[in-house]
């Protein structure tokens, strides 16, 4: 396992839980300030608590992840509409919904008292989202 390379950021991109409290602590003492977790769920919680409590931004892979399947949408939209972009328009349109998941969750973190914590505001989001759509279909 790479663990022991000095760097600023890691991507994990392997398997789910492939992090784990042994791991971030070595991680850590190498010097990592931000963990992109690029695979589903690949540090397990152990892993992701540790980061924070030693000052490592997590972007969790439910916000990091949702730029596959925003890229997917876009593709269908554009093939329903039997337009074609280019991928500077498709990268526009990408980057702006990355900012706005980005926001989303920077703001249901600090919103409900958890700061600046990506990992709360994504899981927070994501289930105001969930509820919202559940009471507007009337499901509630």
């Amino acid at each position: 396992k790479p663990w022991n390379v000095k760097a600023n950021i890691i991507m994990p991109c392997a398997v789910q839980n492939d992090i784990q409290l042994e791991h971030a602590k070595q991680i850590v003492a190498n010097g990592i300030k931000f963990v992109c977790e690029a695979a589903n769920m690949p540090c397990t919680n152990e892993a992701v608590e540790y980061f924070q409590k030693n000052g490592v931004i997590v972007g969790p892979s439910k916000a990091a992840n949702a730029g596959g399947v925003a890229t997917s949408a876009l593709e269908m939209s554009q093939n329903s509409m039997r337009l074609s972009w280019t991928k500077e328009e498709v990268d526009e349109k990408l980057h702006a919904i990355m900012v706005n998941i980005y926001n989303n969750c920077k703001k249901a973190s600090e919103d409900y008292g958890f700061g600046y914590n990506l990992v709360a505001g994504a899981n927070i989001a994501g289930f105001v989202k969930v509820a919202e759509a559940m009471h507007q279909q009337g499901n509630y």
